[in-house]
């Protein structure tokens, strides 16, 4: 029995996956995002997700063959990551399991845990890659001075827009009023009271204005479709820095695949393909296999060196979802 557990800025979900591919249980609890609550936050996330699953599948943490935890910012406070490593230990009473940055969970469950590169593109972006046994972030560093491509940055150089248009720098286009109307802005300056004042520059709530944007650029706006563009491209310049700092040859096919909302939008997803194969022609780009949470246990079986057979992933891929404690 594996356990895959992916943290995230919104929940934390869990699973227990069988050998054969069976998802025996499926549990979700808060954010384990830990910046401004503290660490402690992961412990007790993490203690009732367990619990969940186990009772769920009838089962008690020993028997857990293999875990994985996704936590985000692993990695990021070199002085936490002591702490992360150690807090499952606890929890499951034994030392089968390891810890990383919740990137690894959309990489091997988009690519099924093999060699290759997936790219995430949410509220922010980085990709992960790996191959012949090495793994690699690239990007990642922060909606303040990177996020390349992500939903916050579509968002900002869309607010961006929207000032240049209101006061005359630029041509007005609808983007103008699909912000006027969605705000309900009495006048154009009152964006500074929403999103400095009343939203505090909240990260989340910014990055959804990316949606107002796509929403823009399909009602004919010709500067955010173009920002939707230059996204798609930033996305395949993380995915070709990995390739070349894995050290893929030049004549070395390398699976690619994505996962996060901001790939929802068709211009973006556009872009990123034809951007990608002008950069390297042996990419082999897939839709994203299975959710991340499932990667999550993929791993898991991966790291125990039982990795889950074409038969069991198969079955994974058919069989229903199970029933969520």
């Amino acid at each position: 029995m594996f356990l895959g557990v992916d943290g995230g800025g919104t929940k934390t979900a869990f699973c227990l996956l069988r050998a054969d591919g069976t998802i025996v249980a499926q549990a979700t609890t808060a954010s384990s995002y830990y910046f401004g609550e503290g660490i402690d936050l992961v412990t007790r996330v993490l203690e009732e997700g367990v619990g969940a699953v186990c009772a769920t599948a009838g089962i008690t943490p020993a028997e857990i063959d293999f875990a994985f935890f996704g936590i985000p910012t692993y990695g990021e406070v070199s002085d936490d990551v002591g702490t992360l490593d150690a807090l499952p230990r606890e929890i499951l009473g034994h030392h089968r399991y390891r810890v990383d940055n919740d990137m690894v969970c959309g990489w091997s469950g988009s690519l099924g845990a093999v060699d290759g590169i997936n790219v995430i593109s949410g509220t922010g972006s980085m990709t992960y890659g790996e191959r012949a046994g090495r793994g690699l972030r690239v990007g990642g560093w922060s909606e303040l001075f990177g996020d390349e491509g992500s939903a916050y940055w579509i968002a900002i150089r869309g607010l961006q827009a929207f000032s240049r248009m209101s006061d005359g720098r630029q041509p007005a286009g609808p983007l103008l009023d699909v912000l006027r109307d969605h705000l309900k802005l009495a006048a154009d300056l009152d964006l500074i009271d929403v999103v400095l004042n009343r939203w505090h520059g909240d990260r989340g709530r910014i990055a959804a204005l990316s949606a107002l944007v796509t929403g823009a650029a399909d009602r004919g706006d010709e500067a955010a479709a173009a920002i939707l563009a230059e996204a798609g491209r930033e996305l395949a310049h993380l995915v070709e820095t990995t390739r070349s700092r894995l050290g893929y040859s030049a004549d070395e096919q390398v699976l690619v695949s994505y996962s996060g909302g901001t790939f929802n939008a068709a211009q973006v997803r556009a872009e990123f393909r034809a951007h990608l194969h002008t950069l390297h022609d042996r990419y082999d780009l897939r839709q994203p296999m299975y959710p991340p949470v499932v990667g999550a246990a993929l791993y898991a079986a991966k790291q125990a060196r039982s990795p889950l057979r074409a038969d069991a992933l198969e079955h994974l891929r058919t069989a229903p979802p199970a029933t969520a404690a």
